[in-house]
């Protein structure tokens, strides 16, 4: 098991410096306009553009360029500099970090938790009403865009322009450490609607491969042995159904915490999705290439935290 984490850890750390490589080639290969001048503005002078270019090390050669670019990133994190704000792209993507991790892990829990009992519901009782219901919700919320749950969800439930005011904090994001109850107010129905989709997902996963699972030898032997039925689905058959999820639920998470672009913008959370949308509309270069970093991080421990799981969730699974 550790030599297999360190190769997986081996490999992340080689990964990290490809997609850097690959962020900075394109964005300087794509016509993608002159980062002096759209950091100078539009009334600026050729004077001003010049000595612009000789701030940002653009007057260099390409490949003077990608090593400063790279030994910034590694030796001291540094992700460069906003040309819209001027401030260092580190310290705003650090700014926005919480709300993004707040609206996933949130998200997460409830789709994983709504998911496995939906999921598991529909197993055993499957073809009932019951069944054909819950599948059938999950059909139509799976088919629904999620800035469109978003809006409806405003509409309908939040206190300022909702019909039924339930969620008094809905579109006027509070941080934690400023007011926990304004911010677990502000996030119940994001959570929700960001977890609508994901819930549907994991619960038509969980029925097929339980009903799969359920089948099996060892199933049947764990019944011949006199197990209760709740005993034989939660403890055997979930346990091996329930594999494919982790594998999902890992990468869901990573790139979630890349920026949930679409819910944060809807309810004007300031989180890297948002930051990168912002960044997008003022051709803000320096923040996109730090937030695809940032995401391309979170996707690779995600993924080797999901792979190191398996042997813990399947006896099945050896490492070497």
């Amino acid at each position: 098991m550790t030599r297999y984490i360190i190769r997986r850890l081996l490999w992340g750390a080689l990964l990290l410096p490809l997609v850097s490589a690959l962020t900075f080639v394109l964005f300087r290969i794509l016509p993608t306009g002159d980062p002096a001048r759209l950091r100078a503005g539009r009334s600026a002078s050729p004077k001003v553009i010049a000595e612009l270019r000789v701030d940002l090390g653009l007057n260099k050669p390409l490949i003077d360029q990608f090593w400063l670019y790279m030994k910034g990133i590694f030796l001291h994190f540094n992700l460069g500099y906003s040309y819209y704000s001027t401030a260092p792209v580190r310290g705003l993507i650090a700014d926005r970090l919480p709300a993004t991790i707040s609206l996933t892990l949130g998200a997460a829990v409830i789709w994983l938790l709504s998911g496995l009992a939906v999921g598991i519901i529909s197993a055993v009782w499957r073809r009932s009403k019951l069944d054909r219901a819950a599948m059938g919700t999950a059909l139509v919320l799976i088919s629904a865009p999620e800035y469109w749950l978003g809006l409806i969800a405003l509409y309908l439930f939040a206190a300022d322009i909702g019909q039924l005011k339930v969620f008094p904090g809905a579109g006027s994001y509070v941080g934690l450490t400023s007011d926990p109850w304004k911010w677990l107010t502000s996030l119940i129905l994001p959570w929700l609607v960001l977890a609508a989709t994901n819930a549907a997902i994991y619960a038509r996963l969980i029925r097929g491969n339980l009903i799969e699972t359920m089948g099996e030898d060892y199933i049947r032997t764990a019944r011949a042995k006199g197990l209760t039925e709740r005993r034989v689905i939660l403890r055997h058959g979930l346990r091996s159904a329930i594999n494919p999820v982790m594998t999902i639920l890992g990468l869901d998470i990573g790139i979630l915490l890349g920026g949930a672009v679409l819910v944060e913008t809807v309810f004007e959370i300031p989180g890297i999705g948002r930051l990168n949308y912002d960044a997008i509309t003022h051709s803000d270069f320096p923040i996109v290439q730090g937030t695809v970093l940032v995401a391309a991080l979170f996707i690779i421990v995600a993924n080797i935290v999901v792979d190191i799981a398996y042997a813990y969730l399947d006896p099945r699974v050896r490492f070497r």
